[in-house]
């Protein structure tokens, strides 16, 4: 009935964990980056991923490090993108 309380001492949040993305959208958002990149290839600076609707997969590239997304988006990092392709 009643729930012992246990000390949280030995837990441990994870911080820098990324969750889970469907690989259709790892795929699409690496699709939009690589085009970006063909289309685009005097663009300086460094992007930190794709801002990616999860229901139709039309996505923007992003190059700042926290980016400000709508409900139905998801960001998926460069460096997951490059990792999935190879």
């Amino acid at each position: 009935m009643y729930a012992v309380k246990q000390p949280q001492a030995n837990f441990t949040s994870p911080k820098h964990q990324s969750p889970l993305i469907d690989p259709a959208l790892i795929r699409s958002a690496g699709q939009i980056y690589y085009t970006y990149c063909e289309v685009h290839p005097e663009v300086a600076g460094q992007p930190s991923g794709v801002a990616i609707n999860r229901v139709n997969h039309r996505g923007k590239v992003i190059f700042t490090h926290q980016p400000v997304l709508l409900p139905e988006e998801c960001f998926v990092p460069l460096n997951q993108i490059e990792s999935y392709m190879y």
